[in-house]
């Protein structure tokens, strides 16, 4: 799940993308008036080492190409997660490595967010998105072994656990084993009753 991947610059119209609502978030499009913010944020170790592509350490540069990438290809959005008044918390991002793979799921935290539901939360609202607006019938996720509490985010949200396989880490320049997840539509629709932090598009 913490897999963050970075977005192929296609063309893609950024406006499109929605902000998405539950309970306690709202997920939206990042802009570069965010970056020295995703920058802070993401520059911890903990981070970095938990996922694919986040160098340690991160810089405002970093924030600015991962920004300046972000919602460009058609069928992709990377959202930043923030609360309601508008502190950002992380990001999630629904991405793929080749055209005709199904997407991934892949988010971060701030490690001052960890442990309080947020993850979950904003989980459920994105796998809405994907299965109700854009009419996905799969999704895959990944989490470092080592990382139990993403395992029980995924699993929270439906992923069925598909094996183990081997990640480059940029942080750690070598490659890890990861678990592999993946979420069917029939099986989000049989279990789906996160209620009122379901996703909505705002208005």
């Amino acid at each position: 799940m913490s897999l963050l991947q970075e977005i192929p610059s296609e063309t893609f119209c950024e406006a499109c993308t929605p902000v998405l609502e539950t309970k306690r978030l709202a997920m939206r499009a990042p802009t570069l008036v965010d970056a020295k913010t995703v920058a802070a944020l993401a520059n911890d170790r903990r981070i970095a080492e938990n996922s694919a592509r986040i160098p340690f350490p991160f810089q405002v540069s970093d924030a600015e190409s991962f920004i300046a990438g972000a919602n460009k290809a058609a069928g992709e959005f990377a959202f930043l997660i923030t609360l309601h008044d508008e502190t950002v918390i992380g990001v999630i991002a629904l991405t793929r490595t080749e055209p005709s793979q199904e997407l991934e799921l892949c988010l971060w935290l701030g490690v001052p967010y960890w442990g309080k539901g947020y993850a979950t939360e904003a989980l459920q609202a994105v796998i809405d998105y994907a299965f109700t607006e854009l009419g996905h019938d799969a999704l895959q996720a990944g989490t470092r072994v080592t990382n139990p509490a993403s395992r029980r985010a995924l699993e929270k949200c439906g992923f069925q656990w598909t094996g183990v396989g081997l990640y480059r880490i940029r942080a750690i320049k070598s490659s890890a084993p990861i678990d592999r997840f993946r979420l069917e539509r029939g099986i989000w629709s049989a279990i789906k009753g996160w209620g009122m932090n379901s996703a909505k598009r705002a208005v």
